[in-house]
């Protein structure tokens, strides 16, 4: 997902930072005048003064105090900076996300929280977000509270915890994932693959260090008139480079940009090899940004196709220049021996090229309810079930390899979709994803791919981490919820950047005469030697089958 991606699930998790657990999970909903809390036979209220002032001086109210007793003092600046966060949505984008298929989903969802006699929590939810986007602060908790359709709204608290606690379910799933894997119990054989050790062997030298290339970047603006689609593609490129090596191709993230990877595609450039970095015009920054502005959708259900068919677009123009007397990249390109490195939306894009087969009619099904637990990568998925067909194959067969990171793959895959990719694999996952969360989003997934393929976890890493720290300026300051924020970024996160850079040329050497010198470092021996005391990194060829029966058990429930 790019930095940009703003969903209904966004206003929810927003929406839900007001009531509390003893396990810190926070949701609610908010009455005009007042909100009243209702467990059993007793109700507690706060008044929408206080929670003005709680806002204003940082405090909470005393008549919330029995409630955050139990909350640590992170879990306490979340919910005041909750109370004092925008959403920069205008009301014509608000409107459209709440009226949509999917948003009457999620406010059913959590309409189930009010206690309403007249049973029109769906209808008030959506009203009081609407209106309150007409703020002239712009939609925000207390925007929401005084724009609701009713002088005193109450919750039940019981409910409005099993909805907070089901809130983003697969990132949850995913951290009892990783904790039964280092735990104990565990048979033998996976503990070599899971625990630090130090490494007995030597390595050749090191990869994730710059080539000796002096890089150069070609821009161009390509034109595809049959699907009047217009893309702008970055070459990285330098006079080393030769058809013996292939050409590597982005796929940028939602609501992003070409340059989600530029470190990366810097680092390839200069070990001789050429990679195009491309931005899909249905889904990068700049449709996001207009979809804020109630211009057009977030994403239309035909980008699911047209990302692939951008990529093999952008081939056909590549072969075009490699032919082209005097260009600079004229036999330079091996169009027909290529790798796809996709990011998050874009690692779908680069599995579905790799030959996996979308798979539509589990997620129809599944995406007509209860919404209000997906991650918004899931969510996201949810959109392609507005396409006619059930099943699609978009693979290219220039494609001889490709690397998914934070890949989605949940639903859009069906049950048997990804064991039709045919080419080696590798796909990264990050411990703290919220957005596209590592055990539903790419370790189930994992194992439907057939070898040869290699899993890596970064533990500690989050969606965000892999990216260039230009485009991720934007997190400093963002709350912390149970669907999105803790991003670990920037120079806080330049050990995932530097091992990224490490597998991804030792990766892409696997297609060149100096294979053999490069897979040692796509081992879990490397990956234990690169590791740091922040993040931890892990890499295997196969779950073991023991992991693989915690995978089952979370799967199932």
């Amino acid at each position: 997902m790019g930095r940009s991606w703003i969903s209904l699930k966004t206003i929810a998790g927003f929406f839900g930072a007001i009531a509390l657990t003893q396990l810190g999970a926070n949701t609610s909903a908010i009455a005009a005048d007042t909100v009243v809390l209702r467990l059993g036979l007793f109700t507690e209220s706060i008044s929408f003064a206080e929670l003005q002032k709680a806002a204003k001086t940082g405090y909470l109210p005393e008549s919330l105090q029995p409630y955050v007793q139990g909350l640590s003092e992170q879990q306490r600046r979340f919910l005041l900076g909750a109370l004092r966060t925008n959403i920069p949505m205008n009301v014509v984008t608000v409107n459209r996300l709440v009226n949509s298929q999917i948003g009457t989903t999620i406010l059913n969802d959590l309409a189930t929280a009010l206690a309403r006699k007249d049973k029109a929590g769906v209808q008030a939810l959506r009203a009081g977000l609407v209106l309150g986007s007409t703020s002239p602060s712009g939609l925000s908790i207390l925007s929401f509270i005084a724009a609701y359709p009713s002088k005193r709204l109450e919750i039940d608290l019981p409910q409005a915890f099993i909805v907070a606690r089901s809130l983003n379910t697969a990132f949850w799933r995913t951290q009892q994932f990783m904790l039964a894997l280092t735990g104990s119990g565990l048979s033998s054989d996976i503990a070599p693959e899971l625990n630090p050790r130090t490494p007995q062997i030597a390595f050749p030298f090191d990869p994730s260090q710059a080539g000796i290339a002096q890089v150069k970047i070609l821009n161009l603006s390509l034109n595809d008139q049959k699907r009047d689609r217009k893309i702008a593609v970055d070459i990285y490129w330098s006079t080393t480079a030769t058809p013996h090596k292939p050409i590597i191709v982005f796929s940028h993230g939602l609501g992003s940009v070409r340059t989600d990877l530029r470190y990366l595609a810097e680092h390839l450039a200069s070990h001789g090899y050429v990679v195009a970095a491309l931005e899909h015009p249905g889904s990068n920054e700049t449709n996001t940004n207009s979809a804020l502005q109630g211009k057009t959708r977030i994403v239309k259900p035909q980008e699911f196709l047209n990302r692939p068919q951008d990529i093999s677009f952008v081939l056909d123009e590549l072969e075009k220049l490699n032919q082209t007397a005097n260009h600079p990249l004229q036999e330079k390109l091996a169009t027909n021996k290529a790798m796809v490195i996709g990011y998050s939306f874009g690692g779908g894009t680069a599995l579905a090229l790799a030959g996996a087969e979308f798979q539509l009619e589990p997620l129809k099904q599944r995406c007509k309810k209860n919404l209000a637990i997906f991650s918004l990568g899931e969510a996201m998925q949810c959109i392609a079930q507005e396409l006619p067909e059930n099943t699609y194959r978009l693979r290219d067969t220039r494609i001889k390899q490709a690397i998914a990171l934070n890949p989605t793959t949940s639903l859009i895959f069906g049950e048997t979709g990804l064991t039709k990719v045919q080419v080696p694999t590798l796909v990264l996952a990050g411990s703290g994803d919220k957005t596209t969360p590592a055990l539903t989003e790419q370790i189930v997934g994992f194992n439907k791919i057939p070898s040869p393929k290699w899993l890596v976890g970064i533990i500690g890493g989050t969606h965000l981490s892999v990216k260039d720290p230009s485009t991720t300026l934007d997190q400093i300051g963002k709350p912390n919820t149970p669907i999105s924020g803790g991003e670990v970024v920037g120079e806080k996160a330049a050990d995932v950047r530097k091992y990224v850079k490490a597998i991804a040329l030792a990766f892409a050497a696997q297609l060149t005469p100096e294979a053999k010198n490069y897979a040692i470092f796509l081992t879990s021996d490397y990956a234990q030697f690169a590791s740091t005391a922040a993040f931890p990194f892990r890499l295997v060829r196969q779950i073991p089958p023991d992991a693989m029966a915690v995978v089952k058990k979370f799967v199932d429930e």
